[in-house]
């Protein structure tokens, strides 16, 4: 459809909807000496960037200053969207909240309270613009505008209401109360509860049935192995990668059905290596969202950090410091997130309140479909995993379900057939290639047959590869793969405090239809 050629920028038509472009246009008739310039907005510290906390951008990108065509539009008119939420350190009491805004605004806030009428807590949020250089020919340039708000200080086990707003866009008024959200925080002790897992989402049809199949979970919270958006559809980390930054703003939209009400914890996968931003391309990632600070280098390094929910704990990794397959950030932390995850999973071991520890990632160690298995995985990652007895590990990158049998030392330590248990202090940890979440989907080696609940095939063999530190592909014998799906799918844990801890994992079609399932327990 052709953009309306009625005073509107193009390129803010395009990220405008029809009621938007309408009271633009109206606005501009009839409110002129309201509106805000891009000088007031300069000289009122409207766009100061991060203000040097933990995920501040990287100055690499340096805020960009409004043009006139964008700037000059009075509040009302600018409606946020794609709300996101995230833990901070402390799930228990900690919880951010991020949007975007499809223009510069002014003194951007979030109200929360505990009734969605009475939102008496006003909160200041920060604003992360972000700049995308033009490439002639291929995209104009595009300034983007992220913000978020830090709420520290709250109760355990307790729903919280907000909305999120601006000079001129109240969420507390009679116009705007239809976009109240809400969020629960951790309870202050452990108890049973459910979460949601899956990599490689995109935006399509496919994506959107997975994120309602989410919300039917009810779940306290969602992982998301990597490759979130694919607005760089090459995944290799270089500038000469296909990149639509205004991707994002449909990849947001998209979610926020669900986002807006479950914490989105999310990592970085080869896709999300988005190399206009910062050496390492995480600026964007920066930009966007605000995930826990664990005590490693969040302004490098945003998708790695750990949280405690319940009676499990919690560890995120950047697989891209280590693939052998896609080295564009191989060895970019010099070592120090692998140091990190050592001294992370000896913590979470000796907590008495932990019971489990699930690790998750993008690249994957276990895997027979199109990327198969990475050796920089294996060979950082999986003595430490044997070390500290991890119960769970949960990968993307291959689009397809897989789950392997219990493995140690990499080999089978132990079989689990669907609806099987298994014990990590006995048998080793279970791998699970999550990595259908709406992205065009993958298949499995030429004669290998898909294997799952309900058409449950022989158990072979599988001839299949992994990256080698040369980056070539070696053939190896998979005897550890058990169950296989060629379909748009994600995991649902239910984590079971008390006398038998377990945790319950479930597979589970983009219908809703379970294709596998099986249970951890340790010491039994």
């Amino acid at each position: 459809m052709d953009l309306p050629d009625v005073g509107i920028p193009p390129q803010l038509a395009r990220r405008m909807s029809m009621a938007e472009q309408h009271e633009y246009l109206r606005t501009r008739l009839t409110r002129r000496r309201t509106l805000v310039t891009a000088g007031a907005m300069a000289a009122g510290g409207l766009l100061t960037g991060c203000g040097g906390g933990p995920g501040a951008r990287n100055s690499a990108t340096p805020t960009p200053t409004p043009s006139p065509t964008t700037s000059r539009v009075h509040g009302s008119v600018v409606s946020p969207f794609g709300r996101h939420l995230a833990f901070g350190a402390d799930p228990r009491t900690q919880m951010r909240i991020s949007w975007q805004v499809p223009l510069a605004v002014r003194k951007p806030y979030v109200r929360v309270g505990l009734r969605p009428d009475e939102l008496s807590r006003k909160i200041e949020a920060e604003v992360r613009a972000l700049h995308t250089p033009g490439v002639t020919g291929v995209r104009p340039a595009l300034e983007q505008y992220y913000l978020h708000a830090a709420l520290d200080g709250l109760h355990p086990g307790t729903t919280y209401y907000y909305g999120v707003g601006h000079d001129g866009f109240d969420p507390a008024s009679a116009a705007h109360r239809a976009t109240i959200g809400s969020f629960r925080t951790a309870p202050a002790a452990p108890q049973s509860f459910v979460f949601t897992a899956f990599g490689d989402q995109g935006v399509s049809r496919a994506a959107t049935a997975t994120d309602h199949v989410v919300l039917r979970q009810r779940p306290a919270f969602h992982l998301h192995a990597g490759d979130i958006c694919y607005a760089d559809t090459n995944g290799q980390g270089k500038k000469t990668d296909g990149y639509d930054p205004a991707y994002w703003d449909l990849f947001l939209k998209q979610n926020e059905v669900v986002t807006r009400s479950v914490p989105w914890m999310v990592t970085t996968g080869n896709h999300d290596m988005e190399a206009w931003y910062s050496p390492e391309g995480y600026g964007g990632q920066l930009a966007r969202w605000s995930l826990p600070d664990s005590g490693f280098d969040a302004r490098t390094a945003p998708g790695v950090y750990s949280f405690v929910y319940g009676n499990v704990g919690f560890v995120a990794l950047d697989a891209n410091d280590v693939s052998y397959e896609i080295p564009a950030n191989f060895g970019y932390t010099d070592g120090k997130q692998t140091k990190w995850l050592d001294r992370e999973l000896s913590g979470l071991r000796a907590s008495s309140q932990v019971d489990f520890v699930v690790v998750f990632f993008h690249h994957c160690a276990y895997s027979t479909s199109t990327h198969a298995s990475d050796g920089g995985v294996r060979a950082e990652w999986l003595p430490l995993f044997t070390e500290h007895q991890v119960d769970l590990v949960i990968n993307g990158h291959n689009h397809v379900y897989e789950r392997t049998d219990a493995v140690r030392n990499g080999e089978v330590g132990r079989p689990v057939p669907i609806g099987a248990s298994t014990d990590p202090t006995r048998d080793g940890t279970v791998y699970v290639t999550a990595g259908g979440g709406g992205r065009d989907l993958y298949g499995f080696p030429p004669g290998v047959k898909e294997s799952y609940e309900g058409h449950i095939t022989p158990h072979d063999e599988v001839d299949t590869f992994r990256w080698t530190r040369s980056k070539a592909a070696e053939k190896e014998t998979a005897q550890w793969s058990r169950v296989r799906y060629r379909g748009f799918s994600l995991l649902a844990v239910e984590a079971v405090h008390g006398a038998k801890p377990t945790l319950k994992v479930s597979a589970l079609s983009d219908q809703g239809e379970r294709i596998d399932h099986f249970e951890v327990r340790r010491g039994v």
